[in-house]
């Protein structure tokens, strides 16, 4: 009776479980053009940290919408955005880059750390325009990430699928939009 809640004792609360978060985001509004700041966490499992560390790429995908509080999900999204992003180890330069796609130039980092940190920052993204918008209703942005399973060589494809491991997904989450 009490191996179940030693068990739960012995774990730690704060330990950190592999998955992607939406941390924080914040709109603005700015020459009637609403903007967007978030940051997301991306806690990777061992084994996509593996596959980034022998030189496979990473590929994340952001869904953004903006939506009117309250939609049915039939109801149309007044934004529909999908960003793509990637993150590589180069091992002669010992070196991890950063990058949107469609591209293939971008950020590099020394650290794995500092470059999935930079991977979670999306700044100054231009969402929709005020005047699109009706002024009597309340509008929110949903967002989601996750990895791009599709975007793994095609050797290491059947495993993303069957292994949990490989599914990280944040999930939606919905924030106001706020001038």
């Amino acid at each position: 009776m009490l191996a179940p809640v030693l068990l739960l004792v012995s774990i730690p609360s704060g330990a950190a479980k592999d998955g992607l978060q939406v941390e924080q985001v914040e709109t603005r509004l700015v020459d009637d053009i609403y903007f967007m700041n978030a940051v997301l966490d991306y806690r990777f499992s061992t084994e996509a940290l593996e596959a980034l560390e022998n030189g496979v790429p990473l590929t994340i995908l952001v869904q953004i919408q903006v939506r009117r509080v309250g939609a049915w999900l039939w109801e149309d999204s007044r934004v529909d955005l999908q960003l793509r992003y990637a993150i590589r180890y180069k091992p002669l330069s010992e070196r991890y880059e950063v990058y949107r796609l469609p591209g293939t130039e971008g950020r590099t980092f020394v650290s794995r750390d500092a470059a999935i940190r930079a991977l979670g920052e999306i700044a100054d993204l231009s969402l929709i325009g005020a005047s699109s918008l009706d002024d009597d209703t309340d509008y929110e942005v949903h967002i989601r990430a996750s990895l791009d399973i599709e975007e793994l060589p095609l050797p290491l494809r059947p495993m993303a699928y069957l292994k949990p491991s490989w599914k990280l997904s944040s999930g939606w989450s919905k924030w106001p939009l706020t001038p």
